[in-house]
């Protein structure tokens, strides 16, 4: 996630394997357009396989979107800018994190959850909440940081810790979507760029 996943969680059994495939191969093509074959073909594992761990294609997906968190949430939370000291430094620098990890194919640094939402919100309710799940699981790790922030700072706006969290989330999967439509990373650093303008100027740093 420098992509926006960190090194798939090594397993050495077909569930895992199908799980790290799902994550690379749904980025690429879509939900929709991913077939179990494709699946199976990308893990190196027999269709069989597939179903005795998973019912249907479905039921993957949400197991997906739940590797997804626990994959890119171990990847986070490693990440630098939580040795930062002040809270408002914290957050641009996970800012600047997301920015930096804006990179290489649009595949590789999008994400899984976004995707999948964009594609089945209103015909599969079970992968959505799945999907809203992930992506606000996320944003509540940055409200303590936010919190503090808006203590320290003085902020005493018409808004909570998990409103802004949730905003930042909404700036950076419309910047991938932007990405995909125009084919071109760098309009998705510069979403991120002004994400990051808006919290200094929040701030008053």
């Amino acid at each position: 996630m420098a992509k926006p996943i960190a090194k798939p969680i090594a397993k050495p059994n077909a569930k895992f394997k199908l799980l790290d495939a799902a994550l690379l191969l749904i980025r690429e093509r879509g939900y929709t357009a991913t077939t179990v074959d494709e699946l199976c073909v990308a893990a190196g594992v027999t269709k069989g396989a597939f179903f005795h761990h998973f019912k249907s294609k479905d039921e993957l997906g949400i197991a997906a979107a739940q590797h997804w968190s626990a994959t890119t949430g171990a990847f986070f939370a490693d990440a630098p800018y939580h040795n930062l000291n002040d809270p408002v430094e914290r957050l641009i620098g996970y800012i600047d994190f997301r920015k930096d990890i804006i990179e290489g194919d649009i595949a590789q640094f999008t994400c899984l959850v976004g995707t999948m939402t964009q594609e089945i919100y209103g015909s599969n309710p079970e992968i959505r909440d799945a999907c809203a799940a992930s992506i606000l699981s996320h944003a509540a790790t940055l409200e303590p940081d936010i919190e503090a922030a808006m203590r320290d700072r003085g902020v005493d706006g018409d808004f909570t810790p998990a409103s802004l969290a949730a905003h930042t989330q909404a700036v950076l999967q419309g910047a991938f979507i932007l990405a995909k439509a125009t084919g071109d990373g760098a309009v998705a650093r510069s979403s991120v760029e002004h994400l990051k303008r808006y919290l200094l100027l929040l701030f008053e740093e």
